[in-house]
């Protein structure tokens, strides 16, 4: 059984440069292996899973772009601020998409100007939209099995679920409150949960922990934390020890070069980039050792040698299942 049996809308966070677009992919085609259909969408306009995918730009609508291990589907999508408020201006005020006002409001530019004057009605808009693809049926059951959001970063993750706190300076009553509130219940259900991809370094781990403390504060559900590019230490642990304080033996380096027919003239450098590496892998430890104090369920990743195509997303998709994320 997946860690999480009941959750069906998967919200990925991070501090920026993490790899949070990358694990949202991985997740998603590890949550469809099997036969299931799962969409992955974004939210921050950067066609980041289009890249991943290798595929065009994404278009407002949910396009197929890849299949998972052992069957099943991937869809993904880029949710639009102004095409969303259209879907809502159609959906509660039947305003067509296509029709003369929606043409007439992109052109004078109001959507836009909404927007803006009215910051918390974009996250609304998106949000909104997210919640009608988790929620969606057809022929009485769910269209997906799954929904991967690519969330905010750390930073402003908890601000972009929390609507109800920014719809309470919009609207009071009305269809935006009803739907606001719609996405909150879905938000804050056991259908939801909020996953943060984090480095063993110094600021994701701290901005990792700052953003369990909020969500939980704000009754959002915290789901797992996922430790990414994991590297493994270059030495034992007892020569990490001795690096670590400065007393490797020189001498048995020495010997070791000698060996391989190198200039021992290269001991001491190689000392020094023992110290450097011992000191790093400290500090990894550290950084596992104050994500555990948050006692959510944790993953690890490695550090994949090339640059992340769609090999490397179908073998973080295993090892995320098969370390029970999915």
């Amino acid at each position: 059984m997946p860690d999480f049996p009941t959750a069906r809308l998967h919200v990925m966070s991070g501090k920026g440069g993490t790899g949070k677009t990358t694990v949202a992919a991985a997740l998603a085609l590890a949550l469809a292996s099997g036969g299931k259909k799962v969409l992955l969408a974004e939210v921050e306009g950067r066609q980041g899973i289009a890249q991943l995918f290798d595929s065009a730009p994404l278009p407002y609508e949910e396009r197929k772009v890849a299949v998972a291990p052992g069957g099943g589907d991937v869809f993904a999508l880029a949710v639009d601020p102004e095409q969303a408020l259209l879907d809502y201006l159609h959906m509660f005020y039947k305003l067509s998409p296509n029709g003369i006002p929606a043409r007439t409001l992109r052109r004078i530019g109001a959507i836009d100007f909404a927007t803006t004057i009215a910051p918390g009605l974009r996250d609304v808009l998106l949000t909104g939209k997210v919640k009608e693809a988790v929620v969606r049926q057809a022929k009485g059951r769910p269209v997906y099995d799954a929904v991967v959001l690519d969330g905010p970063p750390t930073g402003r993750v908890a601000r972009f679920l929390n609507i109800s706190h920014e719809i309470g300076a919009l609207a009071k009553v009305g269809p935006l409150k009803t739907q606001s509130d719609n996405v909150m219940a879905l938000f804050k259900s056991d259908q939801t949960v909020v996953h943060l991809v984090t480095l063993l370094e110094e600021m994701p781990v701290q901005e990792t922990i700052d953003a369990v403390a909020e969500l939980t504060s704000l009754g959002l559900p915290v789901g797992g934390v996922i430790v990414n590019g994991v590297r493994t230490p270059a030495l034992q642990h007892a020569d990490l020890l001795a690096a670590e304080r400065g007393e490797l033996d020189v001498g048995a380096l020495e010997a070791g070069l000698t060996s391989v027919g190198l200039d021992v003239a290269l001991a001491p450098v190689l000392a020094a980039e023992a110290a450097d590496h011992a000191a790093r892998v400290a500090l990894e430890e550290r950084g596992r050792d104050a994500l555990m104090e948050l006692h959510r369920p944790s993953y690890e990743l490695p550090l994949l040698p090339d640059a992340i195509d769609l090999g490397g997303l179908y073998e973080l998709a295993t090892l995320l299942r098969d370390q029970g994320l999915a």
